[in-house]
């Protein structure tokens, strides 16, 4: 099954301009195009973009991304390397997550004192 832009933008979730700058900077491959120049995206593609949309969710700098995408196209030989961008990533995204818990728990400590002063307010008033 192939899907324009317009489709390939809609169930990834990323915008046609998206679609059209990573296609730029060499983050994706730019796809087929079908008889009338129009760009054609494979599930291959979509999926690529899915696991792209994931990576840049959690927060990995396109230059990493650009250098995952440039290490793929060399084959398994750089598996050792892609993996390696991975583990660090995942350390980062890690930190990060422990980071916003011991926020939360800041933001969930300040809440609770709130009630606690709204409630004792309401029993005075």
């Amino acid at each position: 099954m192939s899907y324009s832009i317009a489709q390939a933008a809609q169930r990834s979730g990323l915008s046609i301009d998206t679609l059209r700058y990573y296609e730029r900077i060499g983050l994706v491959d730019p796809p087929a195009r079908d008889s009338g120049g129009r760009r054609s995206y494979s599930e291959e593609d979509l999926g690529w973009l899915a696991f792209v949309t994931r990576l840049r969710t959690t927060g990995m700098p396109i230059r990493m991304m650009r250098e995952f995408a440039q290490l793929r196209h060399r084959g398994d030989l750089t598996a050792g390397r892609r993996k390696q961008i991975l583990v660090e990533h995942r350390n980062d995204v890690r930190a990060r997550i422990a980071e916003l818990q011991t926020s939360l728990e800041v933001l969930d400590y300040k809440i609770d004192h709130y009630a606690v002063v709204e409630r004792d307010l309401e029993a005075t008033a």
